[in-house]
């Protein structure tokens, strides 16, 4: 099947276009990029006054499936990914059970044939059970299609461990990923610590328990000479070490949600639970920080940290309440209309940290790119539709969003993956 997509502004960071042009994709793949292409083709897209995007790449989200399918399941989650701009996904291993066999890779991998709306590529764990202890069986998960290996919300603490882990992870050519928290430092904190924890009286969670790690990983990467990627970064400090590693040609790289660009912790004011993430939100020097760094190129990646909770869940005592919050629904908007229409960056370096960044990071060579031979994967933008976000209209399971009836400009249209429109549904 052909499908052509006619007089959209293709942008594309790798090859550095951005130009009027017309797009063909062919059995799934791009098979050419040309100023009015003339072919008969199944069907046609007119994509005048759109910005047609390499596919948008979401390298951290949360599924849930196996084992808390009230929460969200990879139909759901899938779909919210489709509706917000992203053609591929990769999913986090805090499962139940947890990924960190064959037998749940599998089970991700089948179930994502059969009932997902975007590409799904599982990240598994580093460690049995998540405990920071033994080593998985990276080798066979990877031969099971996991791409990378994260224990996600548990770092990994025992520094031992990770320096093994990097190691056999430059053996098989995958990627080791970090949640950056010293647990003896955070404890029981559920905010930043600051003037706000203070005033609120909830424990807080000091910027240094993110320093500590990230200056571990940077270490170990720097030893080993084996990339490490720091997951949602949020302060200063962080941000500063990142930035001299990458003066040293050290192999780190960093991602940046869309929260931690845009919130701070005095935004907790009226205990707010679906402003309790972890990383929690920061200071606002941190928050300008987190901008600079994303502007400068320092941060790689903007990626979700999509982590769905149950209206139930969330409806406690800020103390009692789970740490997360949903955002593949929401973060393209976010950053077009804070970001993008600001001119903070340009359009086509949130289209790197988005779709390229992350494909070359994790590895996926026929993504990320407009160009004959890759994957049919393509977002397309109108950067002038007006939307308001309205969590009674997502097509996750969950709500737990901190940005309701926020007005943005700026979304994403169609989602196009492996040549076949799957948003909008309909299509």
């Amino acid at each position: 099947m052909k499908i052509l997509i006619k007089n959209g502004r293709v942008v594309d960071p790798a090859s550095q276009t951005d130009d009027q042009l017309d797009v063909l994709i062919d059995n799934g793949i791009i098979s050419e990029i040309n100023k009015n292409i003339n072919t008969k083709a199944q069907k046609s897209i007119d994509a005048t006054d759109l910005v047609v995007a390499p596919g948008f790449i979401d390298m951290h989200v949360h599924l849930r499936e196996p084992g808390q399918e009230n929460k969200e399941t990879i139909r759901t989650g899938t779909r919210a990914a489709a509706k917000g701009g992203f053609t591929s996904i990769a999913c986090m291993p805090n499962t139940s059970p947890v990924n960190d066999n064959l037998g749940v890779t599998d089970f991700i991998v089948s179930e994502a044939q059969k009932n997902a709306a975007v590409n799904v590529f599982p990240i598994a764990a580093v460690t049995k059970g998540l405990k920071g202890e033994e080593l998985t069986d990276m080798a066979d998960l990877t031969k099971a299609g996991a791409i990378a290996f994260s224990d996600d919300g548990q770092p990994v603490f025992n520094s031992e461990v990770m320096r093994r882990a990097l190691e056999y992870s430059k053996l098989i050519g995958t990627l080791i990923i970090d949640h950056c928290e010293d647990k003896a430092l955070s404890r029981d904190g559920v905010m930043h610590e600051g003037r706000y924890s203070y005033r609120l009286d909830l424990k807080g969670i000091p910027s240094s328990s993110e320093e500590i790690m990230v200056s571990r990983n940077i270490l170990l990467s720097e030893k080993t000479d084996v990339p490490i990627h720091i997951a949602h970064l949020s302060v200063m400090g962080a941000a500063a070490l990142i930035r001299n590693a990458k003066r040293k040609k050290i192999k780190v790289t960093a991602e940046v949600t869309p929260h931690h660009l845009l919130l701070e912790d005095a935004s907790l004011k009226n205990y707010d639970t679906n402003l309790k993430m972890k990383p929690p939100l920061r200071s606002r020097s941190d928050v300008k920080a987190m901008v600079k760094a994303m502007r400068d190129g320092i941060i790689d990646v903007i990626a979700t940290d999509h982590a769905p909770h149950t209206p139930d869940e969330k409806a406690v005592e800020f103390d009692q309440a789970p740490f997360g919050v949903i955002g593949m629904e929401t973060a393209v908007s976010l950053i077009l209309d804070r970001f993008v229409h600001t001119q903070t960056i340009t359009l086509s370096r949130f289209i790197e940290m988005i779709s390229l960044n992350p494909a070359r990071i994790l590895g996926l060579k026929n993504k990320g790119r407009i160009a004959a031979g890759t994957d049919g994967d393509l977002t397309l933008l109108d950067l002038n539709k007006d939307i308001i976000v309205d969590v009674n209209t997502f097509e996750s399971k969950s709500r737990n969003c901190p940005f309701d009836r926020w007005k943005l400009r700026g979304y994403p249209v169609k989602t196009i993956v492996k040549g076949n429109v799957v948003y909008p549904f309909d299509e």
